[in-house]
């Protein structure tokens, strides 16, 4: 891309609307300033450019995101198929499993939902589509990262914060190519309460017919409930199932 076709103040805008999420859903300029790392005069115009605009509310100190924002990230959901067609499986998957079911897809350092069908609430944060986890500590996240050449992956944890969410986090990096290395060997991933105590999960990687990696599929159960060394035996042949009839519908 040519210099002169990068619009920057479209970019740092892009930065502040960034800079909200579910730790920090009111900012004031200088916090989103601290968190963009762009200078104060820069995040008020784009602030108060949201708020002109009807994305953010202003109460004088703070901003927030109003629900006209979820139109930017329902332009995506509703220009890809993938969603659509991937939601009636999910259902099916999670009514079969009993458990909640998963479809996301990578996003830099981060994966993205894109659906999910919930039979009860396993974890703190409550995900839907558009929520995101780090990929690292994600099952769905490591079958995603697995399927990228070795460089690309350790490029993406290099640039990850490695951080432990619990005591079973894996955060050395060497250690997590290794693990995604056997992620690659046996096509799938299991997370044993890495990204939230009491939260296990079996991810599989969704590949259309032309063998490319598009998303991925998982399962999440309480640990309570199912241990992560029974996932395989009691999940794996329905996500393997979903997958393949997938497989044929999706690009």
């Amino acid at each position: 891309m040519r210099e002169t076709d990068f619009v920057s103040g479209f970019a740092r805008g892009l930065r502040v609307i960034e800079a909200f999420g579910e730790a920090q859903p009111r900012l004031s300029i200088a916090d989103a300033a601290k968190i963009t790392g762009l200078d104060r005069a820069t995040v008020r115009r784009s602030l108060l450019t949201l708020s002109e605009l009807g994305y953010a509310d202003y109460d004088g100190k703070f901003f927030t995101l109003t629900p006209r924002i979820l139109r930017l990230g329902h332009a995506y959901l509703s220009a890809t198929p993938l969603p659509t067609i991937v939601q009636p499986y999910l259902d099916q998957l999670s009514e079969k499993a009993g458990q909640s079911a998963s479809a996301s897809v990578l996003d830099g350092t981060e994966i993205v939902y894109v659906a999910r069908a919930s039979q009860r609430r396993v974890m703190s944060i409550n995900l839907t589509p558009g929520s995101r986890l780090p990929a690292y500590c994600a099952s769905m996240g490591r079958v995603l990262l697995a399927a990228l050449p070795e460089p690309e992956a350790r490029a993406i944890l290099a640039r990850s914060e490695l951080r432990a969410n619990t005591p079973k986090t894996k955060t050395d990096p060497e250690e997590l190519m290794a693990e995604l290395s056997r992620v690659r060997a046996q096509g799938y991933a299991i997370i044993d309460q890495e990204l939230e105590l009491g939260l296990c999960s079996i991810a599989v990687p969704l590949m259309n017919a032309r063998n490319q990696v598009i998303a991925a599929l998982n399962i999440g159960a309480p640990a309570a409930h199912v241990a992560a060394a029974e996932l395989a035996e009691r999940y794996l042949l329905l996500l393997k199932e979903t997958q393949a009839a997938l497989r044929p519908l999706v690009q």
